[in-house]
């Protein structure tokens, strides 16, 4: 079979880009690493092997996902094109983690990489009966931010439960200044709304909270927590490679929990306590070349790369 063929070169597969110049297409053994804004100045990756898959721009799966995996989107795009991150972007347009998924079932995208569906698309795949290969490629955390002229350093998940159901309400209450809490949530579709759910809140319901502090976008909800008021009152959640690697915490200071901080070391040994997974995930019956872009992003190169790019491979060995 040609996917599994292509596959089975990958071992062999260098970390280079193309050369200034070299805009061929190239096969998935022959790409791997660092994809930089302009093409590393190295000798352009072999030419495919008979038989071999070859992504060019005409065949290129149609990807989407959530914000935080944007960056991961366009170095898998320009290792495997040849082609600079910039020359790539027109490929890499994700809608996000809820209507990505409604964007595969319906038939308008070839593979995700994406954080876990909200359970309405659970609902919604169940009732249209739609089958999908799902794989997790990576782990990130859910991380809680503050101005970074707040004193509290850290919070244990008891009292981040207390501040969300509204029984804490004020800074003093977990060594603080006193100041009210304000914490703002991400809107219900939302990835991280969905991890916070799962993973804090449990079976709690959360608080109501004003329309202001419901958060439709990521970047607004860190943005609104490190200027809000003018003032180190405000507390919000998001997802440690968008807040640390998208260099979107300026301004922020990322807590610990339970006395651990959020790090690639600790997400990657599993003692920070908010871990979730990054999925790739395709039709049960998809295009070639999404299914050897699936099953390169769970190879061992393609674990690298997500390595490389900054996030935590799912494998600690990498690869699958």
């Amino acid at each position: 079979m040609k996917t599994r063929s292509a596959l089975a070169l990958l071992a062999a597969a260098a970390l280079t880009l193309s050369a200034c110049g070299a805009r061929q297409p190239v096969s998935p053994a022959a790409s791997s690493g660092a994809a930089s804004s302009a093409p590393a100045a190295s000798s352009a990756p072999a030419g495919p092997q008979e038989g071999q898959f070859v992504f060019t721009r005409e065949n290129f799966p149609h990807l989407d996902g959530s914000t935080s995996t944007v960056p991961l989107g366009q170095a898998i795009a320009s290792v495997l094109l040849g082609e600079s991150r910039d020359e790539v972007s027109d490929l890499i347009q994700f809608s996000k983690t809820t209507r990505s998924y409604r964007q595969l079932m319906m038939g308008s995208v070839d593979l995700l990489i994406s954080a876990e569906p909200a359970p309405s698309i659970w609902e919604e795949k169940k009732a249209e009966n739609f089958e999908w290969q799902m794989e997790p490629f990576a782990r990130d955390a859910l991380v809680f931010v503050v101005n970074k002229d707040n004193p509290v350093n850290s919070l244990t998940t008891e009292q981040i439960r207390q501040i969300y159901t509204g029984k804490i309400t004020n800074w003093s209450q977990v060594g603080g200044a006193d100041l009210p809490i304000v914490a703002f949530q991400r809107n219900p579709e939302a990835g991280s709304q969905t991890a916070m759910q799962k993973l804090v809140m449990g079976d709690l319901q959360m608080m109501d909270s004003p329309e202001d502090y419901v958060m439709g976008e990521m970047g607004d909800l860190v943005r609104a927590v490190a200027s809000y008021n003018d003032s180190a009152d405000a507390l919000g959640y998001t997802m440690y490679y968008y807040a640390n690697d998208m260099k979107m915490a300026d301004g922020l200071k990322i807590l610990a929990v339970d006395g651990v901080q959020p790090s690639v070391d600790t997400i990657g040994s599993g003692s920070y306590p908010f871990l979730n997974n990054y999925y790739v995930v395709t039709a049960a019956q998809p295009t070639e070349a999404a299914q050897v872009l699936f099953d390169w992003i769970l190879s061992d190169e393609g674990q690298k790369l997500v390595a490389q790019e900054g996030y935590v491979p799912a494998a600690p060995e990498g690869g699958k």
